[in-house]
């Protein structure tokens, strides 16, 4: 989908940090993600907007986040900030509004805790804010390592070899990087090849929600659907990392 069939909206935040089950906070700088991967968990969020829009075509750019940053750290304790949890932090808007870049400098201006996830080489813009942070890491969402599969699922993101290549430069630059294979999407095999080198560690999870299953069916593919194909793929990748000395977390 190209970015003028976007619906973008300025919007006024109420608040920017909440809490998180994965680390202490979450903090999304949009509402909506133009990737929009047709697998992807957040499209849940679509029952908290005014949208009638599917997800993938709207998103809110909160451009008093920074502002609002400011305030709230000054009130809670220090934790870890995952940016970001329902959205991508460096899809293209972000190079217009710098939403992402302005709540970083807050936080490096604190020096809190950061863990970035991302799909986009736009995360190379930030490298020289990086290097402020004393605790960052910055990981690249790779469900497959194949493109045509990524073509089938998530068209609008960037190819899978622009996003290992994100990798070995953030690495190169000194930086902690880890790699997101999730969901597990078909064509996983030759990964850790691919990733050896780029990153510290890989984390594995397996497809948790349905939102993509009618594109299985489709294409009779429904096996990578199942359990068994979850379990069998993740092992895969796991022993690999292991013969290859790489750290790897299967968290399902």
């Amino acid at each position: 989908m190209a970015e003028s069939d976007i619906i973008v909206q300025e919007k006024i935040a109420r608040s920017i940090l909440s809490n998180s089950k994965v680390h202490t906070y979450a903090l999304n700088a949009y509402t909506g993600c133009e990737h929009a991967c047709s697998y992807c968990y957040a499209n849940f969020m679509i029952k908290y907007t005014k949208h009638v829009e599917p997800w993938g075509q709207f998103v809110d750019v909160k451009t008093n986040a920074a502002e609002l940053l400011k305030k709230e750290i000054a009130k809670k304790q220090k934790g870890k900030v995952w940016i970001s949890g329902t959205c991508d932090p460096y899809q293209s808007l972000e190079k217009e509004y710098k939403i992402t870049r302005s709540c970083l400098e807050v936080l490096a201006a604190e020096d809190w805790p950061v863990i970035i996830q991302t799909r986009s080489p736009l995360v190379l813009r930030d490298l020289d804010l990086f290097h402020q942070f004393s605790d960052i890491e910055i990981g690249l969402s790779i469900p497959t390592g194949h493109d045509r599969v990524r073509e089938i699922f998530e068209p609008s993101a960037p190819p899978i070899i622009d996003r290992i290549n994100v990798l070995r430069e953030l690495k190169a630059a000194g930086l902690r990087t880890y790699a997101m294979i999730a969901p597990l999407l078909p064509r996983t095999e030759n990964l850790v090849e691919l990733l050896t080198g780029a990153v510290d560690y890989i984390i594995v999870d397996k497809l948790n929600y349905h939102y993509a299953d009618h594109i299985f069916k489709k294409l009779n593919r429904e096996q990578y659907l199942t359990k068994e194909y979850s379990r069998t793929a993740s092992n895969q990748i796991k022993k690999e990392c292991e013969r290859l000395n790489m750290e790897c977390q299967v968290v399902f």
